[in-house]
Formats: structure tokens, C-alpha cells, sequence
């Protein structure tokens, strides 16, 4: 037994939400799996998780839905308003809502208990230092291993030039992300404002009250407890009552890429592959869609296939791309402010409430259900 290798399909690196949620769709597809993580002790991530209905159904589908009970907020509408429209956007499906609101936390520790119950997770392991190579044999807690294909699942600020190439969109761009408490219940609906000095969104959070929400503005301009607290009451006070903001919030640097693997069976997944503004809420969506799609290129091509990676990795590039831009163009649409970009927004802004057949079809993209290209 001392010099036996154990032979496995995957390693994945990174056991945050989507490494982790790979690793469960891996595994239920009878795949040989091993995730490891830098870090011995979990995040303390006290954001909200974004959920469409695709991605919902994804978590449904892997049995973690029913787990989540009584810890997710509904969104059965969305209203988008911004200073150059007197109509605002309102978008709603009659069948289901939209998507949901979660907690980061729970749906990770519910990920990583089913994990380490059956032995899939090694914590304190830092791939960077241990130079892992898909097909070589790699030593881990003192036994062999080799791996088919590895997949990193490291973040948005992942850097090591050696694995991969990252192409930057230029963002100048903060996200302030944190919780408030108001005095009406939310309805169920979440809002986002273009304001004029960025995009200003409040989804409803877990709450059995329904008086607590989310809040995420993305902005180039610095701002504090007092000046977050003035925007939202400005623009939120009407709907949602007297608004009171926790004092304790997060700052994230908005830093929009595409990556590619550079060396062969080294798959991306997640915001390691790709990072787009938060304008659109769909990034975590996006990292789903990706698992998805992995799933069926193994189904498809099978794990052996030469095919498998090139086709992996080119349709979810062009989905990422579409989005990348997409999210981008809008953000810069707002930013710039001209005569000619308010022309178009406006135009858009008609577009889509006149024609049903579009709003239908741009509903159905942000519920996942739709893919963008």
C-alpha cells in the first residue's frame, strides 16, 4: 500500500461556492473528485447570493435546495429605474419568481459538510507551492496521486501568470455591498437604480420580517456610512419606510476579465475565468452555467476526448464574453452621459416595454433560463 497511487479524474482547487458545487455535480455523476483548499478555516462571507431560477434549479437538482429552507427571500419582481426614463422597467414571470435571495455562508457550509462527509475536501494544501500537473503523480498528506484534468476555482484575484492569461476590461469601479432594515416589508422586490454616479441595487434578504435587505452600489466616487446611508433613504424611503443601514459594510474593487488556461487538461472555472460588473447581478450565475456546461461536454465528449477542453472552454468564452461586454457597455452607457448614449438608453428603455416579445426573451435570459448568445 505504500506505493500505491490512487488515481482520480479531477482536483479541483478552491473549495469556495463554485468549487465546491462542482465537486458535488462530479461526484453525483460517479466521477473520481478531490478538492483542495488553501485555507483551514472557512470565510466568514457574510454577503447574499444572487440566485436565478437556472441556478435555483441547479441546486434543486444536486438535492442542496430543501436544505436552504426557510433561509431564502423570493424575488417575483424586478423594477429598474434610472433619471432619464419616466417609465421605468418591470419585469415578472407568472410562473415562478425570478430567482432568490440567499446567504453566502449557508449554502458554503451545507457544500463543504457534504464534502467532508465523504472525504472529497483536503483543507491547508496550497496548490501554488506544491506544483500539481494534470497526469503527473502528485504527493498529497503523504499518499500518491495523479489526476486527469484539474480545475481551478481560486477567485476573481487569482494572478499566477504560469496557468493562465487574463484579459482586464478597464473598470475604475468599487462595489460597497451590506444590509439594511426598513420599516415596510419588501414585497419580494428588488430594485436597481442608475443613478448618477452609479448603479444602486437592493434585493430583498432572508428575513422571516421581511423587513431586511441588501443593498450593492457600484461607483467610482468614495463614500462612507453617512453617504451610503443618504443615497439609499434618497431614493429607497418611498417603497421601503424608514431605512436604517448596518454599520458594517464591504468594499470590493470591481475588476471586470476573461482567462484562458494556458496548458493542456488545466480548466477555469467561476469568477477565475471570468469577472464581469455587477450591473447585471449574474456573475455567481454565470459560474453555475459553467458547471452545467461542464457536465455536458463529459456527457457529450467524455473525459478522454482531445475535444473536450477546447469545447469547454470556447462555449463558455463566448457566453462570458456576451456578458462581459454587455455589462460593461451599460456601465459605460451611464458613465458617459452624453447626448448619444442617453438616446440609446432611452430608445432601449421603449424598446423593451413595447415589445413583449423582447421583454419575454430578456426575462427569460435573467432568470438563466435563456442563454445571452
Amino acid at each position: 500500500m505504500k506505493n500505491k497511487i490512487f488515481k482520480y479524474d479531477f482536483l479541483i482547487v478552491g473549495a469556495g461556492l463554485i468549487g465546491c458545487l462542482t465537486a458535488i455535480a462530479l461526484y453525483q455523476k460517479k466521477y473520481k473528485v478531490l478538492v483542495i483548499e488553501k485555507n483551514t478555516i472557512p470565510p466568514k462571507d457574510h454577503r447574499t447570493l444572487a440566485v436565478n431560477a437556472n441556478s435555483r434549479a441547479f441546486l434543486d437538482k444536486l438535492g442542496l435546495w430543501n436544505k436552504l429552507q426557510n433561509e431564502e427571500e423570493p424575488i417575483d419582481k424586478i423594477i429598474i429605474k434610472d433619471l432619464i426614463n419616466t417609465n421605468n422597467l418591470t419585469f415578472q414571470n407568472s410562473e415562478e419568481s425570478m430567482g432568490s435571495v440567499i446567504f453566502n455562508n449557508t449554502l458554503l457550509k451545507i457544500c463543504r459538510t457534504y464534502l467532508i462527509k465523504r472525504n472529497i475536501l483536503y483543507t491547508g494544501l496550497d496548490f501554488d507551492l506544491l506544483n500539481f500537473k494534470p497526469n503527473s503523480k502528485a504527493i498529497i498528506k503523504n499518499q500518491s496521486y495523479v489526476f486527469k484534468k484539474i480545475i481551478l476555482s481560486l477567485g476573481k484575484n487569482y494572478e499566477n501568470n504560469q496557468n493562465l492569461k487574463k484579459t482586464y476590461f478597464k473598470s475604475r469601479d468599487h462595489a460597497y455591498v451590506g444590509f439594511l432594515k426598513h420599516s415596510r416589508q419588501h414585497q419580494q422586490i428588488a430594485y436597481e437604480i442608475f443613478t448618477s454616479n452609479g448603479p444602486l441595487a437592493i434585493l430583498p434578504s432572508p428575513n422571516y420580517e421581511k423587513k431586511m435587505s441588501t443593498f450593492i452600489y457600484s461607483t467610482n466616487i468614495r463614500m462612507n456610512l453617512n453617504s451610503l446611508s443618504k443615497l439609499i433613504k434618497r431614493n429607497f424611503e418611498l417603497s421601503h419606510g424608514q431605512i436604517i443601514l448596518n454599520k458594517s459594510f464591504s468594499i470590493f474593487p470591481i475588476t471586470p476579465h476573461l482567462s484562458q488556461s494556458i496548458n493542456k487538461n488545466l480548466l477555469l472555472i467561476g469568477d477565475t475565468f471570468h469577472s464581469i460588473h455587477p450591473v447585471a447581478g449574474q456573475g455567481w450565475n454565470l459560474g453555475i452555467k459553467d458547471i452545467q456546461e461542464l457536465i455536458k461536454c463529459l456527457d457529450k465528449f467524455g473525459i478522454d476526448n482531445d475535444s473536450f477542453d477546447e469545447f469547454y472552454s470556447s462555449k463558455r468564452t463566448i457566453e462570458n464574453f456576451g456578458y462581459l461586454t454587455l455589462t460593461s457597455l451599460i456601465n459605460y452607457l451611464y458613465e458617459k452621459n452624453s447626448l448619444l448614449s442617453k438616446m440609446f438608453i432611452k430608445s432601449s428603455f421603449y424598446t423593451l416595454n413595447n415589445l413583449p416579445i423582447l421583454k419575454k426573451a430578456f426575462i427569460g435570459q435573467a432568470m438563466g433560463k435563456i442563454n445571452l448568445i
